[in-house]
This record gives structure tokens, sequence and C-alpha cells, in this order.
């Protein structure tokens, strides 16, 4: 093993050393990187996978420790995390209210800037909803660009027609063509899952709709979701400068409730907040300090005497559904680059005269400070110093459930 450089016999951690072992050269140019050095060393080719079948949480939240830093910082696990989490998962997609009359066509765009899969909704002259690949099968282009209103879907290039379904109904000039038309010139049905007038689309997604919506529609089916209407003036997306799954760390935990969110510890009892796991969720319950803006519940509900202020729920991996007594915050985590994550929130009215009051009161002023303090962890995580830390067993157990999740789809393609 042989070490050389500019640097080399100096003081310090060098800026810039060149590390040999047989013929593997390693160039390591920043200081945030040596940290990795132990690793390269002791395998001259070092490998991506093996470092992922490494990837594992401690089932006991006493015994466990966080991901590492490294998962939040190199490009590696960002990529391998499209295939392995974002592709098997669900994504909330919209509602259906473009989508109440037939021969009606809406594409959406699964996650632009990292999935960048299009997608297509159709409504048929019967009624029947589909979710459909938005490319032609003939040579890719997207198909809908806008909601229209189509008896048929056609493709603008060459004049490929489909059926609503996605059926291939024609296309010119293929007389003669051996084989033509099979079940490839079909559009690819996408998977896809409705809950009241939401609506969700996966690519290839481990387990069914229910299970990882299960638990908050039961808890909650008494809410009459097709009375909630989407406002957009009250929605928008924020922009943080943080990597993905740090903001969903924040979100998981009520921790840092009465540090950060002074606003919202007024009116919520951090002592009665509590966090409750599901396979692929989990709920946050807020009761209310004084007892005011809370939920009518009905007799039936689980939580019936109780002043719950608000319902937080998350869905692996990047969902939130915030219930207040005025309605729905839905908050979409979207990854736009290794430090960059837009989030959505979008508003759903269904008692608009709560309003402004409770916990639901200011939900920008609290996500202005969730970003802050996001973006702080974000540059914190990138020190030389830190790589992994411990969590508070009774405070910070969604975010250990959070983690659990994350490792075990990261190795389950191994």
């Amino acid at each position: 093993f042989f070490l050389w450089g500019e640097e080399a016999g100096k003081s310090g951690v060098p800026q810039k050393r060149i590390y040999m072992k047989k013929y593997t050269i390693v160039l390591v140019k920043e200081r945030r990187n040596f940290k990795n050095f132990a690793n390269l060393v002791a395998n001259p080719s070092p490998s991506h996978i093996s470092e992922i079948r490494n990837m594992h949480i401690h089932p006991d939240i006493a015994q466990a420790e966080t991901l590492t830093s490294d998962f939040y910082t190199q490009e590696r696990f960002w990529e391998i995390s499209k295939t392995r989490i974002f592709e098997k998962t669900w994504q909330f997609v919209g509602d259906t209210d473009h989508l109440r009359a037939g021969e009606q066509l809406v594409p959406h765009t699964l996650l632009p800037n990292f999935l960048d899969e299009p997608i297509l909704f159709s409504r048929d002259r019967t009624g029947g909803l589909h979710c459909l690949s938005n490319v032609c099968t003939h040579r890719g282009n997207l198909l809908v660009e806008h909601p229209c209103a189509q008896t048929e879907i056609r493709c603008r290039y060459h004049g490929r027609r489909f059926r609503l379904d996605g059926s291939f109904l024609r296309m010119p000039e293929f007389e003669g063509v051996v084989g033509f038309p099979s079940e490839k010139d079909n559009l690819t049905n996408v998977p896809f899952g409705q809950w009241g007038p939401f609506l969700f689309s996966a690519i290839d997604p481990v387990a069914p709709l229910a299970s990882f919506l299960g638990e908050m529609q039961q808890r909650l089916g008494w809410l009459p979701l097709d009375q909630f209407k989407h406002e957009p003036t009250l929605s928008r997306d924020y922009l943080v400068k943080a990597h993905w799954a740090l903001y969903c760390e924040n979100y998981l935990e009520g921790f840092h409730i009465p540090f950060v969110h002074q606003g919202l510890n007024a009116v919520v009892d951090y002592g009665a907040y509590t966090t409750e796991l599901y396979r692929y969720s989990n709920l946050q319950l807020g009761l209310s300090k004084g007892g005011d803006d809370v939920f009518d519940l009905p007799a039936d509900s689980p939580d019936y005497g109780k002043n719950v202020a608000a319902y937080y729920y998350w869905v692996f991996p990047n969902l939130m559904f915030n219930f207040y007594p005025w309605g729905l915050s839905i908050n979409v985590v979207k990854p736009m680059g290794l430090a960059l994550t837009k989030v959505s929130f979008l508003t759903y009215l269904w008692k608009p005269e709560l309003l402004g009051r409770g916990a639901g009161a200011d939900l920008d002023k609290v996500e202005r400070e969730d970003e802050a303090v996001v973006e702080n962890v974000q540059r914190g995580i990138r020190s030389r110093f830190y790589d992994k830390g411990r969590y508070a067993p009774n405070r910070e157990q969604g975010t250990h459930h959070f983690h659990r999740l994350i490792a075990e789809f990261m190795v389950s393609g191994e």
C-alpha cells in the first residue's frame, strides 16, 4: 500500500491525495469524503451493492442507530431509491373533479424530475376509469399534454389511435406488418387506486393500495370525503433545500414541537401526543390543550371522547394527510435533487368557517419553521464528524419506523 502527494507528511487532513492499492486509484478531493476512506481501502473496487446489503436499523428503538449520513449525501443511494423505494410505492396524483364526465382525459407525471413517468387517466363513455401509460406504443411520443375531452386517444405524431381503455384501435400505413397489431400495441395499464375522490398510482407496487391506506380509511371512514373540495388559492408549493427523507423525518416526530413551533405548541397537548405505527404508514394524534377547535367525533369512533385537534397520517414514503376540523391538507414530498425537495401543500376544504383556527390555523408559518430546521440538518449531516445518531424511544418512533422501511426497501432488491 502506497501513499504520496503534495500534502504527504504534513499535519492535518489533506485536501488532495492519491491512494493506491494494486491498480485501483482513488482521488479524494474534498475533506468531507475522508470518512469513506476506510471503506475504499478495504475494498479496492468499492461495491455499492454491499453497502446497500449492510443497511440495517435495529428493530428495538432503544438499541437502534439512525441511517448513515451517506444516505442523504451520496448520489448512489439517491439513484437506487428511485427503483427500490419510489417505483414500489403509491403516489397521490389528484382527485376526480376533472374526470366526472365520460370521455375525459387527464395527464399526470409521476414525480417530475425524479421518476418522470407520464401517465394518463381516462373516463370512458360508460363511466369506467382507467390509468394508462401516456406514451404511444409506436415511437414513444407523449399522447396527451393537457386535460381534454376526446372520444379516443390519438397520437399527433403519426396518427396511431387508441380506445379510452387503452386498447389499440388503428394505425395508418401499417398494412402488411407481420404480427400486427399485438398486445404490445395497446397502452400499458398502470396500477391505480381510489379513496373517495382521491386518486393514487404506482409503477410496480409491492402491495395493494389498501395495505398503505387501510388504517387511515378505517379510522376516518366517517368523514364525508366527497364533500372535501380542493381550494387552489390555499394550496402552494414550497422548495426546501434538503434531502426528501430529512423533510419526512422531521414530520414524523412531535419531539421538536416545543422547540421549533411555539404557536402550534400553544394549541396541541405535547404531553398527550402519541404515535401509532402500521405496516406502511403511521398516525400522530394531536389532542387540543384547551378542548377548543376539535373534531365532533361520532360515537363509534375509537377516539370518541378525546379532544382531537388533528390527525397527522403519513404514508410511506412521501405522503402526508393532515386532517383538521376544517378539512384536509395533503402534503406530497417530491424529490428534486439530492439536496432539493418540492413539497406540495394541497388544501381540501370541508368546513371553511373553521379555517384559521386550532392546530391547522397557520400552516404556512409552521412550514417555514420546519424548512429552516430541516435545511440546517442538511448542512449539518455533511460534516465529517457526523455519521449516525440515536432515537428518543418515546418521541421518535415514527422516524425509527421510517428508517426501518427505507432499509427494508433498499435491501429488498438484492
